[in-house]
């Protein structure tokens, strides 16, 4: 029998209405209090964001290769629940969200005119166009998937090998042993349900400003904070409903349509688009990515200084904590009957190497399109926000205002898809009773995370804009990036029971 599981579900609830009523009574000394936590952690965890994920990337790089790697999660005769494409279309669409729409042809802008100053490279030079792409490679292939990937592989070998509970504690169960479901369990599940319902709330808002941006320039309805309420509830209404469906059915279907659409648009652009140029400069960008990685991810270059660092990379790493604990839940559930090795490809390399693709292709034509009229599409999004930018490059090639539609769509299915599938682990662990062959949580518990990030998604997007989902996403980070330091200690004493024939 499912029962709420009242010590999780009420701490972050209350105390995530208490911050959505205050920043709705004062947003602007909401807003003060929001800028001087996130100074704080970027002054003072800011090395531990860039040291802890790139230790993520050498620890996956050893399973692989160790006696870890060829385990099957959920034992010898375990057998898989999806086939090969079927995981990848709901690992790709779960952990993009509208992250790569909306940042794949804005973000470029940004490095191509304002590079890091300590690195002499001049605005729209190509100097600081290579350095655009490598740094796109830098915030969305590799490093990040580590993330979900340590965290996912822990938890679903624990929750399957081992038969341990539904719960964020199993991911620290092999560090902890029991002591992961008692007080310590408890902690660490309010936690990051407050830290997801953060991240999904940054990641809705980027949505929110895409759609009501391409709304304005596709049918002309302007953008407006009512606009941007009509959004938010359509989302919202949908992915719960997709979410009551059940774990392998609305996902299944919106994944597969996500993850097709966006093979297609992205095909589109590179075929229409400035395809020459997106080869050239993104094998120079790959390349100054491979050659610089280690220096950028430990923060050693000294051309690169700690506030751009902070309102990028650190910025980039906390977002993708935050969601980082719910989601591997979510991507462990998806493994039963695959081995380690299979496991790190499908949810590390796989969709590393579709979004260095997506970056190459979307970020080249808008440095493109951007240098060939002098500046003008980094003016436009200075004037009117990066939402749309992608609309201009779309107007620019050919049935650019039918294509426009389609994004549309693509980006309402993109955060749906992913926030079907964390409201679905986030009610799962908001409810006793979860297991294996009973995995869905009542109706009414997905209902109220649903409502709730909604809601601060618009409170947070309609005051602060993209500064309001930077913060959200550096609040949402800080307390994951503990707890997946921690899943990591733990895969060293699973590669040591991997080594005895334990697993």
């Amino acid at each position: 029998m499912k029962l709420l599981n009242r010590p999780v579900f009420f701490p972050p609830l209350i105390f995530l209405l208490l911050t959505v009523g205050y920043s709705l009574f004062d947003p602007e000394g909401f807003l003060q209090i929001a800028r001087a936590a996130n100074q704080w952690i970027l002054d003072h965890v800011g090395w531990l964001f860039s040291w802890g994920t790139f230790s993520f990337v050498v620890m996956l790089a050893v399973v692989y290769v160790s006696p870890l790697g060829k385990v099957r999660i959920g034992g010898a005769d375990a057998r898989p629940i999806l086939t090969k494409w079927r995981w990848f279309a709901i690992t790709l669409c779960t952990t993009i969200a509208t992250g790569i729409l909306f940042w794949g042809p804005a973000e470029p802008l940004h490095h191509l005119h304002n590079p890091p100053a300590g690195l002499g490279f001049a605005s729209s030079s190509a100097q600081a166009a290579t350095f655009s792409l490598s740094t796109m490679f830098m915030h969305w292939t590799i490093t990040p998937y580590a993330m979900y990937t340590i965290a996912g592989l822990v938890f679903a070998i624990a929750y399957y090998n081992l038969k341990q509970p539904f719960s964020l504690g199993s991911m620290v169960y092999p560090l902890v042993g029991g002591h992961s479901h008692g007080v310590l369990g408890k902690v660490i599940d309010t936690v990051c349900l407050y830290g997801l319902v953060a991240g999904m709330a940054a990641s809705l808002g980027t949505g929110l400003l895409s759609i009501t941006g391409g709304l304005e320039t596709v049918l002309g309805i302007e953008q407006s904070r009512f606009s941007m309420a009509l959004i938010a509830l359509a989302i919202v209404a949908t992915f719960i409903i997709s979410s009551a469906s059940g774990l392998m059915k609305g996902i299944r279907l919106l994944s597969d349509i996500n993850a097709k659409a966006f093979i297609g648009l992205a095909t589109f652009v590179f075929i229409f688009g400035p395809t020459v140029y997106m080869l050239q400069e993104g094998g120079r960008g790959l390349l100054d990515f491979l050659m610089n990685f280690v220096p950028r991810s430990v923060t050693l270059d000294a051309g690169i200084d700690e506030k751009w660092l902070g309102s990028w990379t650190i910025f980039y790493w906390a977002n993708w904590l935050a969601w980082t604990p719910i989601t591997a839940l979510f991507l462990g559930q998806l493994s039963v009957g695959y081995t380690v090795r299979n496991y790190i490809r499908m949810n590390l390399l796989f969709p590393s190497l579709f979004s260095g693709l997506w970056m190459m292709i979307f970020g080249g034509a808008s440095m493109k399109m951007d240098m060939t009229g002098e500046g003008s599409l980094f003016g436009l999004m200075q004037l009117k926000g990066e939402e749309n930018v992608i609309y201009s490059i779309l107007g620019s090639l050919p049935w650019g205002h039918v294509v426009s539609g389609v994004f549309l769509v693509i980006m309402f299915i993109s955060f749906v898809t992913a926030a079907d599938s964390n409201t679905s682990a986030m009610s799962g662990i908001s409810t006793r009773g979860i297991t294996p062959e009973n995995p869905e949580a009542p109706f009414l518990i997905k209902l109220i995370w649903g409502l709730l990030i909604g809601t601060i998604a618009y409170v947070m997007v309609s005051t602060a804009g993209v500064d309001g989902i930077k913060m959200m996403s550096i609040l949402g980070g800080f307390p994951s990036l503990f707890l997946v330091i921690a899943v990591a200690f733990g895969v060293v004493k699973l590669m040591g029971m991997a080594q005895r024939g334990e697993l």
